[in-house]
């Protein structure tokens, strides 16, 4: 485990990407796992939106497993440490996170998006203009699914295989002003988000100040040659002793 110190300077702008392995310490298992969260579903059966055209029920079936499921875990130190560090520096942080769960939030952050959607939430399939609602329901028949008021049925809130990813352009403003990027637990092989610290380097240039960036995880990522260090071990253990704010 690295015993480096991230130095944050008082102007400085910090964005941060989250992915699954952050989640996982907190025992929601990753479905890149050999017991993971896709085990017994292919991904085409649930999470495209040809596996809603064909079996709305099985969807839901397996997003309210996927409720149950993060419903009974618990932020873990790392989802703790972003929080104390966006109360520290305010509005200068940013964190875009790759997972659907809402331990970020129960955590206590609050200026963030969920690039993939939100568990907890759900809308209209047919996109028909009424608002994203907080959803924390179960729906395992076919009887239990709602219908929006046009007439269409409720759908998950979530970026399926082959959708585009949320918030894209305000992800990007970010990227494009941050002086520090730390991205955590994730694997570097799903775009676009393995390509964040790519574009977060490209500004590398003589008129624009130099970005830092930064991986935790406990083994390297795919991409780990990007990075201007790779920090080796668990989230928990390594980002609540990571930050040194400067007043």
């Amino acid at each position: 485990m690295s015993t480096n110190i991230i130095q944050i300077g008082n102007q400085e702008r910090v964005f941060v990407l989250t992915g699954a392995g952050i989640s996982a310490e907190s025992g929601l298992p990753t479905f890149r796992d050999s017991d993971g969260l896709w085990s017994g579903h292919r991904v085409e059966d649930v999470a495209t939106p040809e596996a809603w055209e064909a079996n709305p029920e099985l969807v839901w079936q397996f997003y309210s497993m996927r409720r149950r499921d993060a419903e009974r875990c618990e932020p873990n130190p790392a989802h703790h440490a972003l929080a104390a560090l966006e109360s520290q520096i305010g509005e200068r942080f940013f964190l875009c996170t790759q997972n659907v769960d809402d331990l970020h939030e129960r955590a206590g952050s609050h200026n963030l998006v969920h690039m993939h959607g939100e568990l907890f939430s759900s809308r209209c399939e047919a996109n028909c203009g009424e608002p994203v609602f907080s959803d924390r329901n179960l729906y395992e028949s076919a009887a239990q699914i709602p219908a929006c008021i046009c007439g269409a049925q409720v759908r998950p809130h979530i970026v399926w295989f082959g959708e585009c990813p949320l918030e894209m352009d305000r992800i990007m403003r970010e990227i494009d002003r941050c002086s520090v990027m730390i991205v955590v637990g994730t694997s570097g092989n799903v775009h676009p988000a393995a390509s964040f610290v790519h574009w977060a380097r490209q500004r590398n240039l003589p008129a624009t100040p130099r970005v830092r960036t930064y991986y935790v995880g406990p083994e390297p990522p795919l991409n780990a040659g990007a990075f201007t260090e790779v920090i080796l071990g668990k989230a928990g253990e390594v980002l609540p002793n990571l930050f040194s704010v400067e007043p």
